[in-house]
């Protein structure tokens, strides 16, 4: 039996090499031998993550996060992923109905608050409001993904559809 930090060292080379589902066998032997090591958990999510296995990734970090509430970095990886996994609901809700659009709506509020810089999940959210009629939310969130990525065309192409809904929304378009 190996120890830990060498298996840690197989799966930092397997990395390296690209080779991820290999890394994820060293990390799972390491886990094997130190279940409770709570970074061991943490660095098999991000690789998991990384692999967009989501699902197991997901299930690591809130391992982790189980094992050593006190990490910060445990916290914030956990609630990231889980972001994203409300925004890949949120993306199979929609429909084009407007219940569903109230639903990916909620999804979507609580996918930016576990993760603020979610660019994508603000952006898709803006969608989903104005599918429910939520103007002010849809340009409210359009904007905030053009506050983090001022670049992103998508947003930019759909900040003045946003803008002209709800001023004629408001009957103040001129």
């Amino acid at each position: 039996m190996e120890d830990g930090h060498n298996l840690l060292q197989k799966a930092y080379e397997a990395i390296l090499n690209s080779d991820y589902e290999q890394a994820e066998a060293w990390f799972e032997q390491a886990i094997a031998e130190e279940p409770d090591n709570a970074d061991y958990h943490y660095r098999l999510s991000i690789t998991f993550a990384r692999s967009n296995k989501l699902n197991k990734a997901v299930l690591h970090a809130a391992k982790a996060v189980e094992l050593d509430a006190s990490r910060e970095d445990y916290r914030l990886h956990l609630e990231t992923l889980q972001s994203r996994e409300l925004l890949y609901e949120a993306e199979r809700t929609l429909d084009g109905t407007e219940a569903k659009a109230y639903l990916a709506v909620e999804l979507l509020k609580r996918a930016v608050a576990l993760d603020p810089l979610n660019t994508e999940a603000y952006l898709l959210l803006s969608v989903a409001a104005d599918a429910a009629g939520e103007y002010a939310l849809a340009l409210q969130s359009v904007q905030e993904a053009l506050r983090l990525d001022p670049a992103h065309e998508a947003a930019r192409t759909l900040l003045p559809k946003a803008q002209r809904k709800l001023s004629q929304y408001l009957g103040t378009e001129s």
